[in-house]
């Protein structure tokens, strides 16, 4: 009796010495906020054996040892080459106006990308012409072909792209995909993508998942690379939402169609994309393509300027956070954004506040059916605060709105990849372009204002009227957003 009492409390101080282990690791952990520590040793004390394992899987930003040495090292040989020189570097001059100079200046912090002219874009109509567009570049290609898809799927839009792809190879041209472990793993494990590789296309896989256990120990599971990039001939660029799927996403039928926002680009800000893709396929395949980088490139045409953020667990965790909330803190006169997925941190809740309490007419769009309910109803306890600050919150009603765009004032937009969440700031690794252009800036405009037309106001009345329950899950989740 005696003896079993005795091994009782010594399983108890070995369970309670776990868990302080843990709760020590989670508040000792560099580059966190203090409110992630909170919600993890909130986690870990709650919920004693689910929250250690969750830690375990989930606590931490770790992409591995020997693929964080290998993408140091080939960042290390990207950012060494010379850029251009003599009459090229003066017709990549950008003309930015000086109001403006400091959010391009915030980009280069985070990429070591100065913002280059000599650009020219389109907005793609839908999704459907975005991918049509792509399989005619692809079709025109000369050299290489260059693609890394966060979702890629074995639908009508992904096998048009995986057929251009090996008609494109067939002919010569150098193509190579990456497609994500997570996002992707329909496709990977298709024939279709043997089928690519049978004819001469160099597919990889980024981040794989492999086996549970091991990543626990080796790396962060769900770390992924949410990037969309298409490089076409060192030249040509795509940017934006949209993945490598049809609109009607069937993987998640019931909160079609996607709505995405597509813009093509042609000019040198497609050579800083292609740098974020030679980091990403050295890092995993170990080819050395620094020579891709050294090509020659056709005369440069007059253009706006334009900088590729890219963004990853390999930078700041604030990198992303301080892009966005300078673009907000240098809007004067309307700032409007659409994102799916809003958990910010405080500063950028501040931040939003702060621009519609100066008088800056401030408008995000969210979708009224989020696929993710913990992160939608984690988004909704922010609107009562944001609402009161006189920030306009509209739902989308016309499916899921997954664009990540946000105009300010009369020319500046920034688009691509990153939602406006935690994940996004610190565990996806994520490509954007900001740019300046009038004429660009007022077609994006049109497009928010498109979705505007199709959106509801949510208003200060409503939210107040949300039961109790309602408000409490949403608060929760709120809570727990640094986990999300």
């Amino acid at each position: 009796m005696f003896e079993g009492h005795i091994v009782t409390l010594l399983w108890t101080g070995l369970a309670f010495l776990i868990h302080l282990a843990f709760v020590v690791r989670a508040i000792l952990r560099p580059h966190r906020q203090p409110a992630s520590r909170v919600a993890w040793v909130a986690v870990i004390l709650l919920v004693p054996l689910v929250g250690i394992v969750a830690y375990i899987f989930l606590g931490e930003t770790n992409i591995g040892r020997k693929r964080s040495e290998k993408a140091k090292a080939a960042f290390s040989k990207v950012r060494d080459l010379a850029g251009p020189t003599g009459d090229e570097a003066k017709e990549m001059e950008p003309e930015i106006p000086e109001k403006y100079d400091h959010l391009f200046r915030v980009g280069y912090s985070v990429s070591g990308f100065d913002p280059v002219g000599g650009n020219r874009a389109c907005l793609m109509k839908d999704s459907v012409a975005g991918i049509d567009s792509i399989v005619a570049d692809i079709d025109a290609a000369k050299d290489t072909v260059h693609i890394v898809f966060y979702i890629w799927l074995c639908d009508n839009s992904g096998l048009k792209i995986a057929d251009a792809l090996k008609r494109a190879a067939a002919r010569g041209v150098t193509c190579r995909v990456m497609a994500d472990g997570l996002g992707s793993r329909v496709m990977i494990r298709s024939p279709h993508w043997k089928m690519m590789k049978d004819a001469g296309v160099n597919a990889a896989v980024t981040l794989p998942i492999g086996n549970l256990l091991a990543r626990a120990v080796t790396g962060r599971i769900d770390l992924r690379n949410h990037r969309k990039i298409v490089v076409i001939d060192n030249w040509i660029t795509y940017c934006g939402s949209q993945n490598c799927a049809d609109p009607e996403f069937r993987i998640k039928a019931k909160y079609a169609p996607w709505v995405d926002v597509l813009f093509r680009f042609a000019g040198p800000v497609a050579r800083q994309n292609q740098r974020l893709f030679v980091v990403n396929w050295m890092a995993e395949v170990g080819e050395d393509l620094v020579g891709v980088l050294e090509e020659s490139f056709p005369p440069l045409e007059p253009g706006f300027p334009a900088q590729v953020i890219g963004t990853g667990p390999m930078n700041r965790p604030s990198a992303m956070p301080e892009v966005f909330e300078n673009l907000i803190y240098a809007a004067r006169e309307s700032l409007i954004i659409t994102t799916p997925y809003y958990v910010p941190n405080e500063s950028m809740q501040e931040a939003l506040c702060a621009c519609a309490r100066r008088g800056v007419e401030t408008t995000i769009i969210f979708p009224a059916k989020n696929d993710s309910f913990e992160v939608g109803a984690a988004s909704r306890s922010y609107y009562a605060e944001l609402i009161d600050a006189g920030v306009r919150i509209f739902e989308y009603e016309g499916g899921l709105l997954y664009a990540k765009t946000l105009t300010l004032d009369g020319g500046m937009s920034l688009i691509g990849s990153a939602n406006m969440d935690r994940r996004s700031f610190e565990l996806n690794f994520e490509n954007n372009i900001l740019f300046y252009d009038v004429q660009l800036t007022a077609e994006l405009r049109l497009r928010q204002k498109k979705f505007l037309a199709q959106s509801n106001p949510v208003t200060k009345e409503m939210v107040d009227a949300w039961p109790i329950y309602r408000r409490f899950l949403n608060n929760v989740m709120g809570m727990l957003g640094p986990v999300l």
